[in-house]
């Protein structure tokens, strides 16, 4: 298998073709699509330069998903801030603070899922529970006003919030959802 430091490469030739050298096949972006969303690491390299197009090929990807199902992940009021940044001194904390504010994003949702899991795992209807809208919901909310404060905190023109504050609201908030989820629990027991 052809890696680069533990990497998959993926060649791209001039005729636009992906070749996988790890597989020795030629992939598609939706294969690539399946690849990142199984978390295997892989590098696009031009396959005459030898340069790294990555970024260029993954947000192709995005570009692709974006149009072809109709369900946008990426707003427009998000994409106009986010091309604000473009030249703007605080470009270069963005990309940092995107990645932290996803890994967040995507520990919470493994949380929610284990929290749904305790509440509902032994319900008969615990394996196929879909999480509620409301919950769902609150937590888009929770994360929008978390970026909205982490981008107040780089805007010179803006206080900071303080951490008390902050603290005890996300632990209203985890009160809140337990509640929740006690109330959806005797619903069901209700229903059972």
């Amino acid at each position: 298998m052809a890696k680069n430091e533990g990497q998959i490469v993926i060649k791209k030739y001039a005729n636009r073709r992906l070749y996988n050298t790890g597989t020795s096949t030629y992939v598609t972006l939706d294969d690539l699509a399946v690849m990142v969303k199984r978390g295997e690491d892989f590098i696009v390299q031009d396959a005459k330069s030898g340069e790294d197009i990555t970024h260029s090929v993954l947000t192709q990807i995005i570009f692709e998903q974006e149009s072809k199902t109709g369900n946008t992940l990426l707003p427009i009021s998000f994409l106009r801030q986010l091309i604000s940044f473009y030249g703007d001194q605080m470009q270069m904390v963005v990309p940092s603070y995107l990645e932290h504010s996803m890994q967040a994003f995507t520990e919470q949702q493994s949380q929610m899922r284990e929290q749904i899991n305790k509440a509902f795992g032994d319900s008969p209807l615990g394996k196929n529970l879909q999480v509620p809208l409301q919950l769902v919901e609150e937590q888009v909310r929770r994360n929008t006003e978390m970026f909205h404060q982490a981008m107040q905190m780089f805007s010179p023109f803006m206080a900071a919030p303080p951490a008390k504050e902050t603290k005890k609201a996300e632990a209203k908030d985890i009160d809140e959802l337990k509640e929740q989820l006690r109330a959806l629990q005797t619903k069901l027991d209700n229903l059972g």
